[in-house]
């Protein structure tokens, strides 16, 4: 019996590093661990949802609906929450021209 490497199988499954198919698998799979720590941190803080959303201006519904995937998610909204959650946020990005590092 043959035996696969994940990266044969998520190759073959998914398609190989680099195209379109397997670049909105990688970024569909960062939003939804994202969702998941926001939503482990809310818990370790003790919040409920409906108190997050009060802290960013938000209802309950898009705390919810953020949990469970960020890909809706606007670049503000994020922060908002991860500034209410006390996270540190890096995000850098990289252009042909131009490296760019936010902070929060």
């Amino acid at each position: 019996m043959k035996t696969y490497t994940l990266n044969e199988v998520q190759d073959k499954l998914i398609g190989k590093i680099g195209t379109p198919e397997r670049d909105k698998f990688e970024y569909e799979l960062q939003m939804d661990l994202i969702g998941k720590a926001i939503k482990q941190t809310r818990q370790e803080r003790h919040l409920t949802q409906e108190e997050l959303g009060k802290l960013i201006g938000v209802q309950k519904a898009q705390i919810s609906r953020l949990e469970s995937n960020a890909s809706n998610a606007t670049m503000n909204t994020l922060m908002k929450v991860f500034t209410a959650l006390k996270a540190k946020v890096k995000l850098q990005v990289e252009l042909p021209h131009a490296n760019i590092t936010v902070r929060g």
